[in-house]
C-alpha cells in the first residue's frame, strides 16, 4: 500500500516543476553513484585477481616451514606419510638463501632459491621463462634461471654461454672476521640457463638453481631443507589437508596457506578496496541531500493529501511509511538503472577492451574487470541505507503535520 501511494506521487504532476527536477536529479545521482561503485570495484577485483594469479605462479597453495629458525628436517618416512594424504598433488623441497651475484664489475644482492625436479609440478614458473630454458643443472654443474631484473642488473644475456657468474654465500657457522671478511663467504661459479619474468617483486631479486648444489654450498644435512612447497589436487579441501599435515609433522613445523605466505599483500588489497568503497560512497551522500530536498518539497506539496489520509484514519506511522517508500522508490529506480549501466560498461570493457593501460610494461594492455555478486549486495545495501536516512526526516515531518483542511 505504501509503495502504491509512493508510485502515484512519483508519477503525478506537481504544482512546481522544481520538485520533479530535484527528484530526477536525485535519481541521476544514485545512478552515477551505483554505477561508479560497481564499475570501480569490478576493476579492482580484476586487478586483484591478476595480482593473485601472478603470486600464485611463485607461491604454492601450501608451504611447510620450520616453526623456528630457517631449516627443517624432512625424513623419507615423513614424505611417505605425506604421499598418503588425499588431495596432495605434488611437493617440492626448497632452500632459500641471500647471496651476492657478480658478473665482472657488475654485482647485485639476490635470493638464491634451490629447488628440486618437482618444482615444475607445483608451480608454473617454467611457463614464464622468457629467454633460454628452465634448466637447473646438477649439484656438480649447476645452472641458474635469473629474474629479468637480476639479468639486467648483472648486464648479461642469460641464454648465451659466455662466462659464468660468481655466487657468494655465507659459510654455515662461520663468524665475521673483520680483518678478512671474505673468509666468512663461500664462492662458486654458476652458468646461466635463462631468465623468467613474472612480476617486478620476483624478477628483481630471485634466482632459481639446483637444490643439491645449494645444499652443498650451505653444508646442509641430507634431510635438511628450508621448506616444502605443496600443490593440491583440484577441488581438494585445503583446510583438511593443512590439519592432516600439522598432525603428521608436529609442533616444530608450520603449514602456511597462500594467503598466509602473502598476508601483508592481501591485507593491503582488502584495505584498499574498502577505502575505494568509502570514497565512492560519497557520491551517494550527495544523492541523499538532493533526495532530502525532493522529499521535503513533496511533503509540502501533498499537505492536503496528508490531512485527507489522516481524516480517513491513517496513522502517523502510515504517513511516515508512504514518504519513506517514496525515498526507496527514487533510490530503487536509480540503483536499478545504475546496475544495468555498470553491467553494460563492464561487458563492453571485457568484450572490446575499450580503456587501455598506458605504457607497455604491464602484463595486460587494458583495465581488467571482474563482476562479483557480493559487490552488488554491498552497493544495494548502501543505497537502501542512504535512502532510509535521506527520507526519514521528511517522512517524520509529514507524519507530524497537524494542518487542518480548509
Amino acid at each position: 500500500m505504501n509503495f502504491l501511494f509512493a508510485w502515484r506521487y512519483f508519477k503525478s504532476k506537481k504544482s512546481t516543476n522544481a520538485i520533479n527536477i530535484i527528484a530526477w536529479v536525485s535519481v541521476v545521482a544514485v545512478v552515477v553513484g551505483t554505477a561508479s561503485l560497481i564499475v570501480v570495484l569490478s576493476v579492482f577485483n580484476g586487478f586483484e585477481d591478476l595480482v593473485k594469479s601472478l603470486y600464485a605462479t611463485f607461491y604454492t597453495e601450501l608451504k611447510i616451514v620450520p616453526a623456528e629458525g630457517k631449516l627443517l628436517q624432512l625424513t623419507p618416512e615423513q614424505e611417505a606419510s605425506m604421499a598418503r594424504i588425499p588431495g596432495i598433488k605434488a611437493w617440492s623441497k626448497v632452500v632459500e638463501e641471500k647471496a651476492l651475484l657478480q658478473n665482472g664489475e657488475a654485482q647485485t644482492i639476490v635470493y638464491l632459491k634451490g629447488v628440486d625436479s618437482q618444482y615444475t609440478e607445483v608451480t608454473t614458473m617454467a611457463d614464464y621463462v622468457k629467454v633460454g630454458e628452465f634448466n637447473l643443472g646438477t649439484a656438480e654443474q649447476p645452472r641458474a634461471i635469473l629474474g629479468v631484473g637480476v639479468e639486467s642488473a648483472l648486464g648479461l644475456w642469460s641464454d648465451r654461454e659466455l662466462l659464468p657468474v660468481t655466487a657468494y654465500l655465507p659459510k654455515r657457522g662461520a663468524g665475521i672476521n673483520v680483518s678478512d671478511p671474505m673468509s666468512a663467504l663461500i664462492a662458486e661459479n654458476l652458468r646461466t640457463a635463462g631468465a623468467f619474468a613474472v612480476q617486478q617483486e620476483f624478477d628483481n631479486k630471485y634466482v632459481l638453481t639446483n637444490l643439491d648444489f645449494l645444499k652443498r654450498l650451505l653444508s646442509l644435512e641430507p634431510d635438511e631443507y628450508g621448506g616444502v612447497e605443496i600443490a593440491l589436487q583440484p577441488r581438494a579441501d585445503e583446510k583438511d589437508i593443512t590439519e592432516s599435515l600439522e598432525k603428521l609433522l608436529g609442533k616444530n613445523y608450520t603449514v602456511l596457506s597462500r594467503y598466509q605466505q602473502n598476508q601483508g599483500l592481501y591485507s593491503v588489497m582488502q584495505m584498499e578496496k574498502w577505502v575505494i568503497y568509502i570514497l565512492l560512497s560519497l557520491i551517494l551522500v550527495v544523492a541523499a541531500f538532493t533526495m532530502i530536498g525532493s522529499l521535503t518539497m513533496l511533503v509540502l506539496e501533498k499537505q492536503k493529501d496528508i490531512q485527507v489520509l489522516k481524516a480517513m484514519g491513517a496513522s502517523s506511522g502510515r504517513i511516515q511509511g508512504i514518504f519513506i517508500s517514496e525515498g526507496f522508490l527514487l533510490a530503487g529506480i536509480g540503483a536499478g538503472v545504475g546496475m544495468a549501466l555498470a553491467l553494460l560498461i563492464c561487458w563492453a570493457q571485457q568484450k572490446f577492451e575499450l580503456i587501455k593501460l598506458e605504457g607497455g610494461s604491464f602484463v595486460i594492455n587494458h583495465y581488467p574487470v571482474k563482476l562479483m555478486w557480493p559487490d552488488f549486495l554491498l552497493v544495494s545495501a548502501t543505497v537502501v541505507l542512504v535512502a532510509f536516512l535521506a527520507s526519514w526526516l521528511p517522512a517524520r515531518k509529514a507524519a507530524a503535520s497537524n494542518m487542518e483542511l480548509g
